[in-house]
């Protein structure tokens, strides 16, 4: 991806390689900061009250002070006007700030989309099995994102695009950056919020969009061999969108091919943002 706009809080727009931090923030010097990612469609944020309503609850469970949501909001117009753009990656940061001065820094960044998206939808993830421990802060989203960056890593390494995070009882919790689905005849399946996982924002729009395609919902606890035998798994994040699943751990996921739920769920994404697929 590629920065195209930086907004500061209480500042305004600043030239992309100007400094906006402290070295001394605390964001960076214990982690002390939460954000969010989000998708602009032709000009408009996608769920954005959702977005920041979900900053705030991950602020709080860092005792952070509660993020300005009025300034957020202004920021995000103005970094999208800024970039001069209109389909984009719109990220928040909220950060407690320089160390000892009790005053926190908020920044809205706009950026291109990561290349090679729909070429990605086309063949499927490659997903690797890694053994997670979820820490206290599992489902805030911290930029404590270390360990989820490591696990990706390590999938990388095996050949694969992504990992698929199980706990050490082999119950399925998610990607290291996405929501993860499974799909068995019409039923659609992806873990309950009471497992130590991100409540995504997308995941809450598929279970709005699914019923009108024809598919049953459920939340549920269940282990990496259902996911193995599901008719067909996908991911959902607010970047990648729905991601069709076509191998868990090098082995195919049904056909091996993309399915038929994955497409119709990205089509009902793209409308429901008020951007249909052309194709």
């Amino acid at each position: 991806m590629t920065l195209l706009a930086v907004v500061e809080l209480g500042r305004g727009p600043v030239p992309v390689d100007t400094p906006v931090l402290y070295a001394d923030d605390e964001g960076l010097l214990r982690g002390r900061a939460v954000f969010e990612t989000l998708r602009v469609y032709a000009g408009t944020p996608f769920r954005l009250e959702a977005h920041l309503d979900r900053l705030a609850g991950s602020a709080a469970r860092l005792g952070l002070p509660a993020p300005d949501r009025a300034g957020f909001e202004e920021a995000a117009t103005a970094a999208v006007a800024a970039s001069g753009e209109g389909d984009l990656v719109l990220r928040f940061l909220w950060s407690a700030g320089r160390e000892g001065a009790g005053r926190p820094v908020g920044i809205a960044l706009a950026s291109t989309l990561p290349a090679g998206l729909e070429e990605l939808r086309a063949r499927g993830l490659r997903l690797d099995v890694v053994e997670w421990a979820p820490g206290a802060l599992a489902g805030a989203k911290s930029t404590s994102y270390a360990a989820n960056m490591a696990a990706q890593a390590q999938a990388q390494r095996h050949g694969a695009d992504d990992a698929l995070l199980v706990d050490p009882a082999d119950v399925v919790l998610e990607a290291p950056t996405s929501n993860v689905w499974l799909r068995e005849g019409d039923l659609l399946v992806t873990p309950a919020l009471e497992l130590p996982i991100l409540a995504g924002i997308t995941r809450a729009a598929l279970l709005e969009l699914a019923p009108a395609g024809g598919y049953a919902v459920e939340e549920a606890v269940f282990v990496l061999d259902r996911l193995v035998a599901a008719d067909e798994v996908f991911t959902s994040s607010s970047v990648r969108e729905v991601m069709p699943v076509t191998a868990i751990g090098g082995a195919p996921v049904g056909d091996g091919v993309p399915g038929p739920a994955a497409a119709a769920l990205e089509r009902a994404l793209r409308v429901a943002a008020g951007y249909p697929l052309t194709r």
